[in-house]
C-alpha cells in the first residue's frame, strides 16, 4: 500500500519510520540462520570463519560436514527416529485435535471455555514441568505394556514418544482448525443433513473440504514440533528413540562437531518450505472464504 498525496508530515515520518523498524527487527530475527549457513561449508573443523572463507577462496569451502552427516549411523539413526516419530505424532495430532475443534464450535457445548484452556495448556505451561509429569505418567503406562501386555521394550519406548509428541500438537491443531470454523457456514451442514446425508458423509463430503487448509496448517505446525523437540524426549525416550535434535543437543554437549552445522541448515530449509506451503494454504483458505481475489 503506497502513501497517499495528501498525508501529512508526521504520517510520512511514521510510514518510513514503521518500515525501518520493522527492517531492522527482521535483521535482528534472520541474522543468526544467515551465520549457521555459510559456516555449514566450512573445509576446516571450526564454528568460525576462517580466511579462505572470508577471501572467498573455493578452497575454504566443502560439502564433508554434509557427508558425514548422510554416512554417520549415530546421525541417520536419530534422523531416521525422527521420521518414525513425528508423522505418526501428527497424524494423531490431527485427528484429536480436528474432532476437538469441531466439538468446542458447537454452542451447545458446556464448559466450552474450560475444556479449550485444559486441552491447549501442553502449549502455555513450561515445557519442563509438562516433560516432568509425562515422565512420571508414562512410566507407569510403559510398565504396564511391559509387564502385563509383553511388548517390546523398544516398542513401548517409542509408543511413549509419539504420544507424548501427539499431546505437544494437539494444542496447535485445535487453534488453527478453531480458527478455520470461524468462518464456516453451518447452513451447509444442516443442508445436507436435510438432504439425508449422515453426519459422517458431511463431515468428508461438506466440512473438511473448507476446513483443510486450517488442518493441514495444524498439522504442520504439530509436525514442527514433534520433529524440533528434544526436552520431552530426553524425560520420556530412551537411547533407541534418540531424535534428530536429541542428537544435536549432545554433539554439543558431549563433542563439538561442526556436523551439527550441516544438520541445522537442513532444518532451516525444511522450514522453509514448511513456511511457503502455509503461506500457500493461508491464501487458498481467504479465496475459499471470499476474503481475497482468485
Amino acid at each position: 500500500m503506497s502513501l497517499p498525496i495528501y498525508a501529512t508530515f508526521g504520517q510520512r515520518v511514521w510510514y518510513y519510520a514503521f518500515r525501518v523498524i520493522c527492517a531492522l527487527i527482521f535483521i535482528f530475527l534472520i541474522t543468526p540462520i544467515l551465520v549457521v549457513i555459510p559456516l555449514s561449508f566450512n573445509a576446516e573443523d571450526f564454528f568460525t570463519f576462517t580466511p579462505e572463507m572470508l577471501s572467498f577462496d573455493p578452497a575454504g569451502y566443502s560439502l564433508k560436514h554434509y557427508q558425514d552427516f548422510f554416512t554417520n549411523n549415530e546421525w541417520q539413526r536419530s534422523f531416521k527416529n525422527s521420521l518414525i516419530i513425528a508423522p505418526i505424532a501428527t497424524i494423531i495430532s490431527v485427528s484429536l485435535g480436528t474432532l476437538a475443534a469441531i466439538g468446542l464450535s458447537q454452542s451447545h457445548v458446556p464448559f466450552r471455555r474450560g475444556i479449550m484452556a485444559i486441552l491447549i495448556s501442553p502449549m502455555i505451561v513450561p515445557l519442563i514441568i509438562s516433560a516432568t509429569g509425562m515422565f512420571f505418567f508414562y512410566s507407569k503406562i510403559g510398565n504396564f505394556m511391559e509387564g502385563t501386555m509383553g511388548l517390546d521394550k523398544n516398542l513401548v519406548g517409542y509408543i511413549k514418544v509419539i504420544l507424548a509428541h501427539a499431546v505437544l500438537g494437539i494444542p496447535f491443531v485445535i487453534i488453527t482448525v478453531t480458527a478455520t470454523l470461524v468462518g464456516f457456514d453451518r447452513s451447509l451442514t444442516r443442508a445436507a443433513a436435510n438432504m439425508g446425508a449422515n453426519p459422517v458423509t458431511t463431515f468428508f463430503k461438506v466440512q473438511m473440504p473448507l476446513i483443510l487448509p486450517g488442518v493441514i496448517s495444524g498439522g504442520l505446525f504439530a509436525f514442527i514440533t514433534s520433529f524440533d523437540e528434544v526436552v520431552v524426549v530426553l524425560f520420556v525416550g530412551s537411547a533407541s528413540q534418540k531424535t534428530l535434535p536429541w542428537q544435536m543437543f549432545t554433539g554439543l554437549r558431549e563433542q563439538i562437531s561442526p556436523t551439527i552445522l550441516a544438520v541445522a541448515t537442513i532444518l532451516v530449509g525444511i522450514s522453509i518450505l514448511l513456511l511457503i506451503t502455509l503461506e500457500l494454504l493461508r491464501r487458498r483458505s481467504e479465496r475459499l472464504r471470499g476474503m481475497s481475489p482468485g
